[in-house]
């Protein structure tokens, strides 16, 4: 059954949620605009201009994660906030087109990402994020605004300025990122996720799908293998932005990763959840009715209440009744979680 693209409707109820006051449905939107992709910009575009402050900072997240270069001018005015959450979600956007191959959008992602970082009436934490920014960029490059700051009046830029940047003089930042990638592709993961989530970005909407599942499948194994718990949910988060790749391009060639995912105990980040909304299948009941089941169980409202969004989105887009064979063997083998779920529907 071919996947149906999400609905207007569905678009317009993300964006009104970026402008609620719960952090998690909050979250939650930005993750689904991120999967939906493409799609959202036009409602995204329109719909900037008019909205309140708060969901202004997840539509720039979501720009960021859509990379259309029609969202660089809100980007850039964007600069000019007082919140520093507006400005660094500005800076987000800006960034993702700093290695841009259209001359004319790396340069102007450069030119407000240095202003900001210059600027010293702006709070550090704009600042920091902006010369973080950077460091995509070759040294040669980032280096003149790092001895520019080398003296800085705030210690904390002063500090950052002076870190070192480990790439060659002159090397490119592609270069750099398609090394990452490729010995990512290969099972050789950095040390840290950092390379390879924004070698990840740079290539989320034209890496070749079986690429992305072969990444999926290596950041499964390394989140198994790493003991530590903070370090772990990074990895855990990167292949949730995997999988939102690959959904974001209606691919299905990960989908066993996503329903495996959910029996795991620990609490998966929104993100796996927002691309099942979109690509799951009627082989994810039975796996959803054990999540939602040991939620309950649990008593981890969250959980359920996504668990059981990411259910009705299925079973509506995929047109799934009772008289479904795998709806069928889901009541058969989660009778309590299947009514509740189907009750919802």
């Amino acid at each position: 059954m071919p996947i149906r693209p999400s609905s207007s409707s569905d678009i317009r109820q993300q964006i009104e949620a970026l402008s609620g006051t719960d952090e998690v449905t909050r979250e939650s939107a930005v993750a689904r605009l991120a999967v939906i992709g493409p799609r959202a910009a036009e409602q995204l575009l329109a719909q900037y201009p008019s909205a309140s402050p708060a969901a202004r900072v997840g539509m720039l997240r979501a720009f960021e994660a859509i990379g259309d270069a029609r969202a660089l001018p809100f980007a850039r005015a964007a600069l000019s906030g007082s919140s520093p959450d507006t400005v660094i979600a500005a800076i987000g956007v800006l960034r993702a087109f700093l290695t841009s191959p259209q001359a004319v959008h790396a340069r102007d992602a450069l030119d407000g990402v240095v202003a900001t970082a210059l600027d010293t009436s702006r709070p550090a934490a704009s600042r920091l994020a902006a010369l973080d920014a950077l460091r995509v960029l070759p040294v040669d490059v980032s280096e003149a605004v790092r001895k520019n700051l080398s003296e800085d009046t705030d210690p904390d830029v002063r500090a950052r300025a002076a870190s070192p940047v480990t790439r060659a003089a002159g090397q490119s930042a592609a270069a750099d990122d398609e090394a990452v990638w490729r010995e990512a592709i290969a099972g050789r993961l950095p040390g840290s996720p950092a390379p390879l989530k924004h070698a990840l970005a740079a290539r989320r909407a034209s890496a070749p799908l079986t690429e992305l599942q072969h990444l999926v499948d290596h950041l499964r194994g390394r989140e198994q293998r790493e003991s530590a718990a903070e370090r772990r949910e990074e990895w855990r988060a990167l292949r949730g932005a995997a999988h939102q790749a690959l959904a974001a391009r209606n691919s299905r060639l990960a989908l066993y990763d996503l329903r495996d995912s959910l029996l795991d105990p620990d609490r998966l980040p929104v993100a796996f959840l927002a691309a099942l909304e979109e690509i799951g299948d009627a082989t994810c009941l039975e796996t959803l009715a054990a999540a939602y089941e040991a939620s309950s169980r649990s008593g981890d409202a969250w959980w359920r209440e996504h668990v059981a969004t990411a259910f009705r989105a299925i079973v509506v887009r995929e047109g799934l009744t009772r008289r479904h064979a795998a709806v069928k063997r889901m009541m058969t083998r989660w009778p309590e979680a299947a009514a509740d779920l189907m009750a919802r529907v």
